[in-house]
């Protein structure tokens, strides 16, 4: 099974996170928060969104940006922003891959972007809108990496009512 890792660099809304703890749950991706976090991992609002899915989480938690690659220091590192000058279809996604996110307010620093401009890339969306929701963009990064694996270890349903 492909190993994936969610990467939330400072994300501020609880439900947010819980819902991308919810998704890595399903999917068996790891979730990596790195802080200051907007709230408390026993925020009943992040709790909620994941709803009884906490248990089968794998979670790692990091004090800045430096801590985490420093513990990570081998990733295959790929950087969503709606800045990036490619969709995140045209690349192809290595077993290992972290998927790093940026808070709601703001996405990913600029300085992070022009360091890694190889490593970034964007959901299509209309140009009018400022992004989409983070809890929906890691469901859509984290699919694609799957399916770019043939959903490789997921249960596979049969036709509705058989």
């Amino acid at each position: 099974m492909a190993k994936i890792n969610i990467v939330l660099l400072e994300p501020e809304i609880p439900q947010n996170t819980g819902n991308i703890s919810r998704t890595c749950a399903a999917t068996g991706a790891s979730l990596h928060l790195i802080e200051p976090l907007g709230f408390t991992i026993t925020d009943a609002k992040l709790k909620r969104a994941g709803l009884d899915y906490w248990q089968y989480l794998d979670i790692h938690y990091y004090k800045n940006i430096e801590d985490f690659y420093e513990k990570n220091p081998d990733g295959q590192y790929f950087y969503f922003s709606t800045k990036a000058p490619r969709a995140y279809t045209e690349v192809e996604y290595p077993d290992n891959c972290y998927l790093f996110f940026g808070k709601e307010t703001k996405g990913l620093p600029e300085e992070l972007l022009e360091k890694n401009l190889d490593r970034c890339v964007r959901i299509p969306m209309l140009q009018s809108l400022r992004s989409l929701n983070l809890s929906n963009s890691a469901a859509i990064a984290v699919y694609e990496v799957l399916r770019q694996k043939n959903f490789e270890g997921l249960c596979e349903f049969g036709k509705y009512g058989e």
